[in-house]
């Protein structure tokens, strides 16, 4: 455990110290065994300074079809699919967008969602108000048009996640992140437990501008106080999921730590739970459950709710730990229907939830494990997605086979299925269902050979080109013991980014190649061992990728989170970057946005006809603050970084959704 709490300034900071513990026992080689395996000796030595560096490393990221480049032989800008005039690295106290794009503010924390909620009062807030109420912490961005089945642009539903809550800046008089809790009362925990979930909001463009829609029918707050849900798939109902408040198994209340998600072809919202184990409190002595809550880091301590809520308490509740920890999916077209945790997906920390409809019609979901040394995974469904009948789509995620990636140094992938029965997952070994594999994901696909990750995030299909592009984070673990000259990685804070390329086009495939497009960091400093086309500038490169998305037009973007350590990382504050992924320019980076200082980017949607991107700015003036030169301290509700986005005396920090639009009108990159 991080051994001294007062060097961290937030909540997050000390969340993310954690994160660096990792839990996963497997022996199997990590992708940076690989990547040393893959790249051959010589070839990577060239790479130990300079320009130089990046030259060789390019060509190692296209797979070897390009040669190596000197600095002198940089594509020109009309190779990159991008057209804009990008911004510079910096970090000050408010957000920042490349000249000729407006990032307008559409929604806060605090601001209306539901009908009857009142104004957002930072001094005299309630859990009554919050369940009507934007959330904190807003993460992934879904966008649904209107009307559905329509390519509409300028007119849909935002679908957005509430991941955390940072109480030492949401709560006056409050001060920094309290780890006894001293001064959460039941009623600041249950503010804490509505903020939490996702909103669906009903926004519209009009006159070149968006705004939320007042009073729509489909507004609607998903949270964590008091929002019933039902379980479905392979999970449901069984012994390991029942407590005495739900003794079948198959109702809870709430979704937790949600993080990235997806949007189905039908429609629905999938809202994936990501760092459940924070919130579960509890001895694990004599809990049947105790070796498997270990494997998640079960019981976190991080919040005070079980003293409250006894569904988060483990000495009351031996299972609760199990009916967290999955993909939920919402029809926001419907705010009355029920959300539904999805239990074939797997139980892990889900980053993200993305989909593409394969080509023989099945639906397949990427998700990654959002934790060190931890895996990726896929789950294709059994039925194939009927857009003709969107109510034959219904259940189509409670059926069909979740698998795990093992990368292998020849560049290839497979895709191990975790089915009961088959390899080691046995009833010697504890799985005597296939209810038993998804509870226990994580251990399953150690058990098959899986191949440990650095920190994957989010994972994105592109339905334009059929690759997938994996987000790897970072990876401040990997031991210098296992470092020499051909894998210079050591300490990972930067993180990389994979493509992988699906068996003849087909994302059901048991097999695929895999490929680095870029090592994040910069590529002008010898010791990060960077990887990029040497037609990235000093601003282009980035540090922590994230979340991603891919444009109507097939192009990618990145967001990165660098959390506490972004001066370290890259001196610059978090933000979105366009990234090239063919042609001359492949692994080229041009800085978009940028987020204020102590802030997270998350949440990049486009519009069906890419004239606006929608992101999310999560915890302004939490992250790092004391490396923001002439504020150099924690920040707190009455003494912030930054009062982004209001600037108001008073008003604290909120986190918020930012619409960003091409001022004459174009599509966004052009």
């Amino acid at each position: 455990m991080p051994a001294n709490d007062d060097q961290f300034s937030s909540r997050a900071e000390y969340f993310e110290a954690l994160e660096d513990i990792p839990v996963n026992p497997s022996q199997e080689p990590t992708l940076g065994d690989l990547i040393h395996r893959r790249f051959n000796r010589r070839e990577l030595l060239k790479a130990a300074v300079g320009v130089v560096a990046v030259g060789t490393l390019t060509r190692l990221s296209m797979g070897g079809e390009a040669e190596a480049k000197s600095a002198s032989d940089k594509p020109s800008a009309a190779a990159s699919d991008f057209a804009f005039d990008e911004i510079a690295h910096g970090v000050d106290q408010t957000h920042h967008v490349a000249p000729g794009y407006s990032a307008d503010i559409l929604i806060r924390w605090g601001d209306r969602v539901l009908g009857g909620a009142p104004p957002f009062d930072p001094m005299a807030q309630s859990s009554a108000a919050q369940l009507g109420q934007f959330g904190y912490n807003n993460d992934f961005i879904g966008f649904v048009p209107l009307p559905f089945g329509s390519d509409n642009g300028d007119h849909g539903l935002l679908c957005v996640n509430h991941e955390y809550s940072d109480e030492e800046v949401m709560f006056p008089g409050h001060g920094r992140h309290d780890r006894a809790f001293s001064k959460l009362t039941p009623e600041l925990v249950d503010i804490e437990m509505a903020c939490h979930g996702g909103s669906v909001i009903e926004v519209k463009k009009e006159g070149g501008k968006w705004r939320v829609v007042e009073d729509s029918r489909y507004a609607r707050r998903i949270n964590a106080l008091d929002t019933a849900m039902r379980l479905g798939g392979p999970a449901a109902g069984h012994a390991r999921l029942q407590t005495s408040e739900d003794p079948s198994g198959t109702k809870v209340i709430g979704t937790i730590n949600n993080c990235a998600g997806g949007i189905t072809p039908w429609g629905t919202y999938l809202m994936a739970e990501e760092n459940f184990h924070y919130y579960f409190m509890g001895s694990l002595e004599g809990n049947p459950e105790k070796a498997n809550y270990q494997r998640y880091g079960v019981p976190g301590n991080r919040y005070a709710w079980a003293r409250y809520h006894k569904r988060f308490d483990l000495d009351a509740e031996p299972n609760a730990g199990n009916r967290y920890g999955w993909v939920v999916e919402v029809d926001p077209l419907d705010p009355n229907a029920m959300p539904v945790k999805r239990t074939a997906l797997g139980r892990f920390k889900h980053e993200g939830a993305e989909s593409i409809v394969n080509k023989d019609g099945r639906l397949v979901v990427y998700s990654g494990d959002d934790q060190r040394f931890e895996f990726l995974y896929k789950f294709v469904t059994d039925g194939r997605v009927d857009m003709s009948n969107r109510a034959a789509n219904r259940d189509l995620l409670d059926a069909g086979t979740l698998y795990v990636a093992r990368f292998d140094a020849d560049g290839t992938l497979s895709w191990l299925p975790l089915v009961q029965g088959q390899g080691a997952l046995t009833a010697d070994k504890g799985f005597h269902s296939q209810a038993d594999v998804v509870i226990e994901a994580r251990r399953a696909a150690t058990l098959l050979g899986a191949t440990p990750m650095d920190r994957p995030e989010d994972v994105e299909p592109n339905p334009v080109t059929g690759k997938v592009y994996v987000m790897l984070t970072n990876n401040s673990k990997r031991k210098p013991e296992a470092v020499d000259a051909a894998n210079p990685r050591a300490g990972n804070i930067w993180g990389h980014v994979l493509e992988l390329t699906p068996e003849d086009g087909d994302h059901a495939a048991t097999t695929a190649r895999w490929d680095i497009l870029v090592k994040a960091g910069n590529p002008a400093d010898p010791a990060a061992a960077a990887m990029w086309n040497p037609a990235t500038s000093g601003d282009g490169w980035f540090a922590c990728p994230d979340n991603c998305a891919v444009d109507p037009q097939g192009r990618l973007w990145v967001t990165t989170d660098q959390g506490s350590k972004w001066k370290k990382a890259s001196g610059t504050a978090d933000g979105v970057w366009a990234l090239d992924t063919q042609g001359a320019a492949r692994g080229t980076g041009r800085m978009f946005f940028r987020v204020p200082v102590g802030a997270e980017m998350c949440g990049p949607c486009f519009t069906p006809d890419g004239k606006t991107l929608f992101v999310a700015v999560q915890h302004p003036a939490t992250d790092g603050t004391k490396h923001f030169p002439g504020f150099e301290r924690s920040s707190t509700f009455e003494d912030p970084a930054t009062r982004w986005p209001d600037f108001k005396d008073g008003m604290p920090p909120r986190p918020s959704v930012v619409a960003i639009t091409k001022d004459d009108g174009g599509v966004i990159g052009s």
